[in-house]
């Protein structure tokens, strides 16, 4: 059948990658043999079904639960007891029972119609979505499915009808024969020209499970990954790039001296406590060696780095030695590449028998690696032979070593306890600290990228993925970041870039279509070498910039897609034109996989001539792409240092052999990168340039190619050549810019009116001239102008505010115009930036402290993302919009928020006037870490594409409840139908298409008004915060009401009935002698109550009593007081009902409960006697029972005042079920 995979296919080719160890390997051999030992074509299923459990259990699956589920034969849970959901359902068959079991070419037997029940019941009765992979076998044959092949079969809703009603026996029989051959049949051929499968049979393995050999083991490799909970559970691999290797990642901060901890909600990574300090880490000695050498004194503006002594020795020591780790893990994947294309570990250097102590390190950071072998002294030479000449400023003293120390200033005689759970194999407790480093990493395999063998020994893969996310997580150490999942990056460089393909052949060549398929049959049969050096300069024209680069994840992902692209696309070349053919080059887990024609794994092999072909071909492309298609810039100097080397390493991937026998070096591609803050400029983009390229010997094109011979530079002397005299041209862009600069065309203006006012006095005389008050009036004020504009210019030319300014308006000459120096802008703007609050307290710390004269500037220069209290991810994508070019995509993912909330809307307000959404794809707030984006963050983010020109005015929306994008389930929205639901927030709902349409439903209706028109929310009246010293345990207060005793039409009195925190009471008089706001004077009116905090994932959002006076109410509730617009009880229903909570939960993104948000709820404005009446006296009795017995069951209560409020709003029976969830 078209729908059969093989096992190659069928596995993640970055699992593929991971070695499986010789151990694995026998325990299969070893288990497999003895089931297929004990088949029995005569015994029955059952028997059968035990002979796989057994194999299973003893192979790999004994840490979960498995058993028989139901009628099910077989199902593997996703934990180790019966409570965790079911992962894999097998259907197992006798070896003969060949009328049951499925066949390749025929899958509609009962054995898969067997599958689809059991599916069902998991998915539909179970609310399962944890359901992996679906099998059925004889032991000998295996079919596996993908869960999301079934999804396929069950999208259909008659299917999932027919269902309903077979398992509530509301059909003609509930013999289960009936839903095989009724049901499950006709669905499974309608579907199965769409189902994709895994087939094999044992029987094609068994000679080499009987008889080891070389090629039959490495066979059998397959086998071991198809059958491993890895696969079938799909758990994180080693080499997966969404997920952290917590291992490797903590014991390096041990060895560097750091250690991660939590602070309000966030996990920060810090020196380690005073007490828990290891002398003889990197960070430790450092700071040891720079006090001793008072190293301190010599370093400029030493204040850059912390407030006092203690955090300057930190931070300083903290650069050092991530410099340091930097050049140590590049060096490791230098060594493994090259001992792996060598095949022999005489190439290994990195081990204490070469590199005894911190001098030798040293020496090999700035004698070997950064001087050519021809260059170096004898005994270098004969040390290290076969270590190449890299030319990377990777290997070059940083500024900070030259005024502080270098490596081989940490004393030698060091002794570094282990980490609690090293992975270093030692009796000893403390071991020197360089023997300790290289120990540890010799524990991990840095080599077997491309290798599909059997490791001898179990060494977990750590690649350039790997190392990627730990670079992020430790680049986030202030503030707590968290590294983007590879999914992410892939998907975003993926929708994002490709657009911009399109877009750029569609101006530079004849192609005229939006698509990118008709793209590839636009260049699919191109020969002609001119063509395709064509189509390549179209692509390397791309101009890709994250201007929050951090670690460079997204660079990384756009320079993997960009070679991808041009793979798909038909014209990925070698030097000579001659286009790479013969390879399957694709993204897959957020990695470049190259496969050769045979479907294995692309391997360097210098002495091979296609493969050096190859290699030299990846390298160029990876290069050309890097120097003109990517640009970073990060305010954190670590930030930049980690993104550069991040680069190096993808070019490292590729690094070829030369005739000579020499590695190919390493271009200066730092310059890309830049250091400085993004959000903080002296000149506007749009800063004249005119007479700063008229009076200057310099042009852009002069520039441009000032850059290229910096990236171009063999050796050091080139490099600061080049480098000088970019430094120079950029002075002199700053001089002209300055000339021109709106600020000085002021002074010059308010110069000249004082000097011809002034001059005046000395033309007349100074008696009479004295005599004009008007004019001396202006005179005093033209003074105090010129001294606020000085102050002004001052501060632009010297303020502390700009010393870290970024100057995009000329910072990269490839984005700007050649002829006028305008600023042409990116074609895409990319990039997970900063989020967080400027100046304002989450989980009791400050989240983004900015100095005031910053905000200030950042207002002026952001208006439209200003609203409010700024959060630093809105002011990051309005500069993303202002940084993009015409026709130029922006692509960021961030809190979804800045989709929703009030501060927002002027910059919502103002894409959809002046730009474009495209897509948005929405994550909402998970309760379960692993259906999270960001599994430490639970917050409810989105990934947003938009247009700098108006293109169209359709956006794609998505709602993704798992870690996973979501494909179905989109649907197209409107400005208009945006304005429909939220006029005045322009609000964009995170809903389905059903979901969508029972919401413009309910805002279509005639004569709605907004619950905030009858009676504004507001807050409680007591701060929790500056109200504590008067919240007491005395019953005698006054009661202080919490948001967590608040429930749908209760309060909670008792503390058992709480989930958190006690029961407490206001001192009134003591409250009042701090509060003096309106609001206390309701705590003496009736009141309807909030809970101002529900979790995303809950039923009920809006949770809702009435309270009676008097009662306090903390600021973890909100209220509505009684104003006799409508009965109070009806309001009370009205908030409780199922209706306002579906659009409640459609509108908010986040746990809290909105003011604002309750106040935009949509209300019949005239609701007749009768019903309202009713909805009263049901509400009412609802309040009654509840304040008797606070655990009484009132649902058949409140599912009458439901019904009462869906003929409100008008809604049928299939738009009720989407509002109850039952769709």
């Amino acid at each position: 059948m078209s729908g059969q995979i093989d096992i190659k296919k069928s596995l993640n080719k970055a699992y593929r990658k991971q070695r499986v160890t010789r151990e694995e390997i026998e325990l299969l051999r070893t288990e497999l043999v003895r089931m297929l030992d004990e088949v029995n074509p005569k015994e029955t299923e059952e028997y059968h079904k035990g002979l796989l459990k057994d194999f299973l259990k003893k192979t790999a699956y004994a840490p979960y639960f498995m058993n028989t589920k139901d009628k099910t034969d077989l199902v593997i849970h996703n934990g180790k007891t019966s409570k965790s959901s079911a992962g894999v359902i097998i259907e197992v068959k006798r070896p003969n029972n060949k009328t049951e079991m499925t066949t390749t070419d025929d899958l509609n037997k009962k054995g898969m119609q067997q599958l689809l029940l059991y599916f069902l019941r998991e998915r539909i009765k179970e609310k399962n979505f944890e359901i992996r992979h679906l099998i059925v076998t004889n032991l000998y044959e295996w079919f596996i499915f993908d869960a999301h092949e079934f999804e396929k079969i069950v999208e259909r809703a008659k299917l999932r009808k027919y269902f309903k009603d077979f398992e509530q026996r509301r059909l003609s029989s509930d013999k289960t024969e009936l839903f095989y051959k009724e049901i499950a049949s006709p669905a499974i051929e309608k579907a199965k020209s769409k189902i994709t499968f895994t087939h094999f049979d044992i029987s094609d393995y068994e000679k080499y499970l009987r008889k080891q050999t070389k090629t039959g083991d490495k066979k059998l490799i397959e086998l071991q990954k198809i059958l491993s909970p890895t696969h079938l559970l799909k758990l994180p691999f080693a080499n997966d790039s969404n997920t952290l290797n917590k291992d490797f990642y903590s014991e390096l901060l041990h060895i560097i001296g750091l250690e991660e901890y939590r602070e309000g909600g966030k996990k920060l990574i810090g020196r380690k406590k005073q007490g828990n300090r290891d002398d003889d880490s990197f960070i430790e000695a450092a700071i040891t060696q720079i006090t001793s050498l008072d190293k301190l004194s010599r370093i400029q503006e030493v204040e850059r780095f912390g407030d006092n002594t203690e955090e300057q020795l930190y931070n300083l020591a903290l650069e050092l030695a991530l410099t340091w780790i930097n050049r140590i893990l590049f060096l490791k994947l230098l060594e493994s590449q090259i001992v792996a294309y060598h095949e022999s570990n005489d190439y290994a250097f990195l081990n204490t028998d070469k590199v005894k102590e911190y001098d030798d390190l040293n020496t090999l950071f700035f004698e070997v690696l950064a001087i050519e072998k021809k260059d170096r002294r004898k005994a270098i030479k004969e040390k290290f032979p076969n270590v190449p000449y890299l030319n990377s400023s990777l290997f070059e003293p940083t500024e900070l070593e030259k005024d502080t120390i270098f490596i081989s200033n940490l004393p030698d005689d060091t002794h570094l306890p282990l980490y609690k759970k090293t992975v270093v194999e030692s009796d000893k407790e403390k071991m020197n600290t360089l023997e300790y480093l290289f120990k540890f990493l010799d524990a991990y395999d840095f080599a077997s990228e491309c290798k599909e063998d059997i490791a001898d020994e179990s060494k977990t893969l750590i690649n350039a993925s790997v190392l990627g996310l730990i670079y992020e997580k430790i680049n986030g150490y202030k503030d707590g970041s968290f590294f983007t999942p590879g999914f992410i990056t892939m998907y975003m460089c993926r929708e994002t870039i490709r657009r911009a393909v399109v877009q750029k052949f569609k101006e530079q060549t004849d192609f005229n279509s939006d698509d990118f398929g008709d793209l590839v049959n636009f260049t699919a049969n191109t020969y002609k070498k001119a063509e395709l050096k064509k189509y390549n300069g179209t692509i390397n024209s791309l101009k890709i910039c994250d201007p929050a680069v951090g670690s460079g994840h997204f660079l990384v992902s756009a320079l993997n897609e960009i070679i991808a692209i041009k793979a798909e696309l038909g014209i990925l070349t070698d030097e000579s034109l001659k286009p790479l053919k013969d390879y399957l080059i694709d993204v897959e887990n957020d990695e470049l996989m190259i496969l050769d024609s045979n479907g294995d794994f692309f391997k360097y092999n210098p002495k091979n001539s296609e493969s050096q072909r190859a290699q030299k071909a990846l390298f160029g492309e990876k290069r050309t792409i890097i120097e003109n298609c990517l640009f970073g810039v990060d305010i954190n100097p670590n930030s930049v240092k980690i993104c550069r080397l991040r680069l190096w390493i993808e070019l490292l991937k590729n690094a070829y052999y030369k005739e000579d026998g020499e590695l190919e070096t390493l271009p200066n591609i730092d310059i890309n990168i830049k250091c400085g803050n993004s959000l903080i400029s002296r000149y506007p983009i749009d800063s004249d340039l005119g007479d700063a390229l008229v009076g200057s010997t310099w042009d852009i094109g002069t520039y441009r190619l000032a850059v290229m011979n910096y990236r171009n530079a063999k050796n050091k002397k080139q490099k600061r050549e080049a480098e000088k005299q970019i430094q120079k041209i950029k002075d002199d862009f700053h001089v002209g810019i300055t000339a021109n600069d709106p600020i000085r065309k002021k002074r010059e203006k308010i110069a000249k009116e004082f000097n011809d006012l002034t001059s005046q006095g000395r033309l007349f005389g100074q008696d009479e001239f004295k005599r004009d008050k008007k004019v001396v009036k202006r005179i005093e004020q033209l003074t105090k102008d010129i001294s606020e504009v000085d102050a002004e210019i001052e501060e632009l030319q010297s303020g502390v505010i700009y010393r870290n300014a970024f100057e995009w308006r000329f910072e990269f000459p490839e984005v700007l115009n050649e002829k006028t120096g305008d600023f042409n802008g990116f074609d895409i703007v990319i990039g997970n930036p900063p989020y967080g609050l400027f100046n304002k307290k989450q989980n009791q710390k400050i989240a983004l402290l900015v100095k005031s004269e910053a905000i200030k500037i950042i207002k002026r220069e952001f208006p439209v993302a200003s609203s409010g209290v700024i959060n630093a991810c809105r002011i990051f994508y309005n500069l993303g919009l202002n940084l993009s070019s015409k026709g130029g995509y922006q692509s960021m993912i961030i809190p979804f928020g800045i989709l929703t909330d009030t501060t927002s809307a002027n910059l919502r307000k103002h894409i959809f006037d002046h730009h474009s959404f495209l897509t948005i794809d929405a994550f909402p707030e998970r309760d379960n870490t692993k259906r999270r984006v960001f599994e430490e963050v639970k917050m409810s983010t989105a990934i947003i594409l938009t247009c700098k020109d108006r293109v169209s005015e359709n956006f794609n929306l998505g709602v993704s409840y798992d870690r996973k994008i979501e494909k179905k389930n989109r649907f197209d929205l409107k400005y208009d139908d945006v304005i429909k639901i939220s006029p005045s927030l322009c609000t964009i709902p995170i809903a389905t298409p059903y979901e969508y349409n029972v919401l413009a439903k309910i805002y279509s209706k005639k004569n709605l008004i907004k619950l905030g028109s009858i009676s504004k929310c507001l807050t409680g009246e007591a701060d929790m915060t500056f109200a504590k010293n008067a919240m007491t345990q005395n019953k005698k207060d006054a009661i202080l009401i919490k948001g967590v005793q608040i429930d749908r039409f209760e309060i909670k009195y008792e503390p058992s009935a709480i989930s958190q925190g006690e029961i407490e009471y206001l001192n009134v008089e003591l409250f009042q002698q701090g509060y003096k706001g309106k609001k206390i004077q309701d705590a003496y009116k009736r009141r309807i109550i909030l809970q101002g905090l529900t979790g995303v994932n809950e039923k009920f959002r809006l949770k809702a009593t009435i309270i009676e006076p008097p009662a306090f109410l903390a600021n973890s509730c909100n209220y509505l007081t009684d104003r006799k617009a409508m009965p109070f009880s009806v309001i009370l229903g009205l908030i409780n009902s199922k209706v306002l909570n579906f659009v409640f939960r459609c509108k908010s993104t986040s746990s809290n409960v909105n003011g604002y948000e309750v106040d935009e709820l949509p209300i019949p404005k005239n609701i007749d006697d009768a019903t309202q009446k009713n909805i009263e006296r049901l509400v009412d009795k609802i309040l009654a029972v509840k304040m008797k017995d606070p655990q009484a069951d009132t649902s058949e209560l409140e599912s009458k005042i439901d019904k009462l409020v869906y003929k409100l709003y008008d809604l049928t029976s299939a738009e009720i079920d989407i509002v109850e969830g039952k769709y």
